[in-house]
């Protein structure tokens, strides 16, 4: 199935496994492009050399091309861009607008820019600015996430730019793509769904923890924002902890686990509050997120972490690989494309 998003790229299925922290590792990455599908290294989570061992190894492993993830907020997004020009790397994906001269450096080197929005006027903003496309996350996405739901949203941005646009925030299935195809997208990106899969890394315990899962809910008390995660015992605490206490708690583990020194990681905080406009509560939030997630998704903390998670959970009951998982979706948007009426 040849779409914008394919030929833009490369890869032979118009799908993407989102890049996930902890999550979206040369593992997952390598099965997911081995299987024709567009996967994306998560190295947000991941130190410099973490990131360029990882993207490495994925080369290494497959010639498909495949997509790095970082935070267009962070002090190295600098770095970060010229190792991934040094690498060859494909793609550049973004969770916030990247700067416009950063959409123009990675551009003039050749890599593919596709940031991640969840509102029409940042879709327009980043296409201004040079993007080759973006992708659009609905409500019902897992993570960070805004409050219109993919299917209001998606049609706005398909008129709004003349990019191509990637769907996301509950797809799961064939079906979904034959539907984001029919509102104008270009493809569909996955989270959810690429980590309940066999080639995912994460602990067999949290696996089960999701496929038993029944509710999501989206709160802003892990990182200040609205985030859409399962609905565990651990989350509904979080809501009766003192907040700024609870951050703070947990900006100074982050300070363990990345090495940070307590002077860097004020500055980090400072810079993030004035780039984002964030209360110091929110700001300290922010930084000790990565610790939350990292219990989940790393040490199988599922009792003690935070999962992020999409509404899809509920539909989800196996666990595929990435091979399985895409030959199935794209067997099944052909079923569905010849079940519909002729025009």
């Amino acid at each position: 199935m040849k779409t914008a998003l394919t030929e833009l790229v490369g890869c032979r299925h118009p799908i993407v496994q989102t890049g996930m922290g902890y999550v979206a590792g040369a593992r997952l990455v390598t099965a997911t492009c081995r299987a024709g599908g567009l996967g994306v290294i998560a190295a947000a989570t991941m130190s410099v050399p973490e990131m360029t061992a990882a993207i490495r190894e994925v080369k290494a492993a497959t010639e498909a091309p495949f997509g790095v993830n970082i935070r267009a907020d962070a002090a190295d997004a600098a770095e970060r861009a010229e190792v991934m020009i040094r690498e060859g790397v494909r793609v550049a994906s973004f969770a916030l607008a990247p700067r416009r001269e950063l959409i123009a450096r990675l551009k003039d080197a050749g890599v593919v820019t596709i940031p991640s929005v969840g509102a029409r006027r940042h879709a327009e903003k980043v296409a201004a600015w040079g993007a080759d496309a973006v992708i659009v996350q609905g409500g019902e996405g897992g993570g960070h996430t805004g409050p219109l739901a993919t299917t209001l949203l998606l049609p706005q941005v398909v008129d709004a730019v003349d990019i191509p646009v990637v769907a996301a925030g509950g797809f799961f299935d064939g079906r979904g793509l034959v539907a984001a195809l029919a509102y104008g997208a270009a493809g569909v990106a996955m989270g959810t769904r690429f980590l309940l899969t066999s080639d995912s890394p994460v602990p067999d315990r949290v696996k089960r923890a999701y496929l038993d899962a029944t509710e999501t809910l989206v709160t802003t008390q892990v990182d200040g924002v609205p985030h859409r995660v399962l609905r565990t015992p651990f989350v509904d605490s979080l809501h009766r902890r003192a907040r700024l206490v609870r951050a703070v708690r947990n900006g100074l583990r982050l300070r363990e686990v990345s090495g940070l020194s307590l002077r860097a990681l004020l500055g980090e905080a400072r810079r993030m509050k004035a780039s984002r406009d964030l209360t110091w509560a929110q700001v300290f939030q922010a930084a000790g997120t990565p610790v939350l997630l990292r219990a989940a998704m790393v040490d199988g903390r599922a009792d003690l972490g935070v999962m992020a998670s999409g509404q899809v959970v509920g539909v989800i009951g196996d666990l595929p690989s990435c091979a399985e998982l895409i030959a199935r979706i794209m067997t099944e948007a052909e079923r569905t494309l010849k079940r519909l009426p002729p025009p």
